[in-house]
């Protein structure tokens, strides 16, 4: 069980209604050395004021990649609905979940309002599939603005990306 599924479960009210979810902070960034490139994401979620840091590095993808990515391993870090903040210097990823942009693009069988072809369609199911799961609401924050957590989750992507571990992208190489 992850560091953060730990910490989630060892806190009280672990059985909830639909009128009382538990409330989520989560933080991220993505970042590519070159684009494509190396890359990596940095998430930060924060429960019952507890925060748990997540991030991974990856061989060769996109810097959007990544930050679709951050978003959605704090999603799936947790283990039951919640109520959930995200905070993204990602216009695009903001704006793809709040103007209900990706769920036209799977409407359309994963194409764009031209008929071109929507791209990240695997990252993007995944993340309509989590944010059916939690009550999600996106944020966007001005990115490199002196906001400590999207500074700290750009140090934490930044650091994936030169790590020695990392995976390939198999939605972006595969």
């Amino acid at each position: 069980m992850s560091r953060l599924a730990q910490n989630y479960l060892g806190t009280s009210h672990n059985h909830q209604t639909l009128s009382a979810l538990k409330q989520v902070k989560i933080f991220t960034d993505g970042a590519c050395s070159g684009n494509p490139g190396p890359g990596g994401y940095g998430t930060i979620v924060v429960v019952d004021g507890v925060e748990s840091e997540l991030s991974q590095g990856y061989k060769r993808t996109t810097n959007n990649r990544m930050e679709i990515r951050a978003v959605l391993a704090g999603l799936e870090s947790l283990p039951e609905r919640c109520d959930v903040q995200v905070f993204s210097d990602s216009k695009y990823v903001v704006d793809s979940i709040k103007l209900n942009w990706a769920k036209g693009w799977k409407a359309k069988g994963w194409r764009r309002g031209t008929g071109e072809k929507a791209l990240n369609p695997d990252l993007w199911a995944k993340m309509l599939d989590e944010c059916a799961r939690h009550k999600v609401t996106m944020n966007w924050v001005k990115g490199h603005a002196g906001h400590p957590e999207n500074e700290r989750c750009d140090e934490l992507a930044v650091a994936a990306c030169s790590s020695r571990e990392l995976l390939v992208d198999e939605g972006f190489e595969g």
